[in-house]
């Protein structure tokens, strides 16, 4: 039992290091504020050994103090500003990844307007259509009003013509019957005063 205990504590001790160790090697980067210097050691006593790019990705190894010892992309091992270090990315290096969206964005963007613009076009084109289409019935119901005027004009004189022609008829319908009717008394007048014939005597002689 007494062996066991010491055996747990390591176990526990070793996970606890690995734990620190994975969170000391987590992914950082320079922050985008300039100038970046790094030392050779966690102190501004020791000498500037360089600058480190804003927004450079960086390993982070361990802090001491004010500074914590980093791994750049070249694989050089340096002190730098802990307040030089954040854990999200950089602006910079979200620059391409932004770019990209822009240009995506641009890009849908164009899309949309060179839509709008040919629903636009076929709008145009479809109220063109629809006036020029305006204009042929109104040409067309200009003619048909001109026709029916010149055929009420029409009707109208044929109307004078059938009520002459009515009244030529009647008249020579009177006329003729007035024509009758005196010739009738003309020979009713005659006809009592002609000599009448005599009948001839049949007989023996």
């Amino acid at each position: 039992m007494s062996r066991i205990k010491p055996l747990m504590l390591s176990l526990v001790l070793g996970a606890f290091a690995v734990d620190a160790h994975a969170q000391a090697e987590a992914q950082h980067w320079v922050s985008d504020q300039l100038p970046t210097y790094v030392r050779s050691g966690p102190t501004d006593g020791y000498r500037i050994v360089g600058t480190l790019d804003s927004g450079e990705p960086v390993t982070l190894l361990e802090r001491q103090n004010d500074y914590s010892r980093v791994r750049s992309q070249d694989g050089d091992t340096v002190w730098i500003p802990s307040r030089y270090l954040q854990d999200t990315p950089s602006a910079r290096s979200r620059l391409p990844e932004l770019q990209t969206r822009v240009d995506e964005l641009t890009s849908e963007l164009d899309g949309i307007n060179q839509e709008w613009e040919q629903r636009v076009a076929d709008m145009k084109t479809t109220l063109d259509e629809r006036g020029q289409r305006i204009e042929e019935l109104e040409a067309r119901n200009a003619e048909l009003n001109s026709a029916y005027g010149e055929a009420q004009e029409t009707v109208r004189g044929l109307e004078a013509r059938l009520d002459t022609q009515e009244q030529d008829l009647l008249m020579r319908y009177f006329m003729y019957g007035a024509g009758v009717a005196g010739a009738g008394l003309l020979v009713g007048l005659i006809v009592p005063h002609l000599p009448r014939r005599r009948k001839r005597r049949s007989g023996w002689f």
